[in-house]
């Protein structure tokens, strides 16, 4: 039986890489973890105050997972390197926090709320297309869009060169035809933004508001919270 003071391995290595158990596990799997100078096993257990090295780096922090949800201001790049002159989403976190991985991405042009955790399998079963993670984004576009093209992607979807791309569009004002709710399934790569620039528009603003079953609520730009 396993001693009731010890702690999962596999469990511990999630937490700190932000990565899934299977992905520790095959870590642990290829000779890169070791607890107090020994190569770890799989199915092993460590105790508070092993010393832990993945790959000879140690590892050290809360065996706690962390959920946050940041609403992600224009400008800022979701990476942990700044790129040019924009600043990372780390900028906006205290330091206890920059161990956190996004789940999912926002490009630097697009605001609202991203998600941060330590917990892989949870950023797994809200990125992979399997689960249908709807995401919610109000948009606004350089021109009005056009009753034929709304109901092109729609209906019908617009041709991308990584495959179709179809979303739901709900008019925002009933005074123009340029702001809109978009609502989606999928996530590839500036997809929204692709799929109206096929059409001739450019995308101005994009602010996502709901990720899942998380939602912006008065989260202030720049700011953040723990779910």
């Amino acid at each position: 039986m396993a001693d009731s003071e010890s702690l999962r391995l596999n469990k511990h290595l999630a937490l700190q890489l932000g990565v899934s158990r299977r992905e520790a596990d095959n870590l642990i799997a290829a000779r890169e973890v070791t607890v107090n100078g020994k190569i770890a096993e799989l199915g092993g257990r460590f105790s508070e105050g092993d010393l832990i090295l993945v790959k000879g780096k140690e590892l050290t922090g809360s065996t706690d997972y962390v959920y946050l949800a940041l609403n992600k201001p224009t400008g800022y790049v979701c990476s942990r390197k700044q790129q040019g002159e924009h600043p990372t989403i780390y900028a906006l976190l205290p330091e206890k926090y920059h161990n956190l991985k996004p789940v999912g991405r926002l490009d630097q042009n697009s605001s609202g709320i991203i998600l941060l955790s330590n917990d892989g399998d949870f950023a797994f079963q809200m990125t992979h297309p399997k689960f249908n993670k709807v995401k919610v984004y109000e948009v606004k576009l350089d021109r009005d869009l056009e009753p034929l093209h709304q109901q092109m992607i729609s209906d019908h979807g617009i041709q991308l060169e990584d495959g179709p791309s179809k979303l739901s569009l709900e008019r925002l004002s009933e005074t123009n035809r340029v702001e809109w709710r978009v609502t989606m399934s999928e996530g590839r790569n500036r997809q929204i933004r692709r799929t109206f620039n096929s059409l001739g528009y450019e995308v101005t603003e994009l602010n996502r508001t709901n990720f899942g079953n998380y939602s912006l609520g008065d989260i202030k730009p720049g700011k953040f919270v723990i779910l």
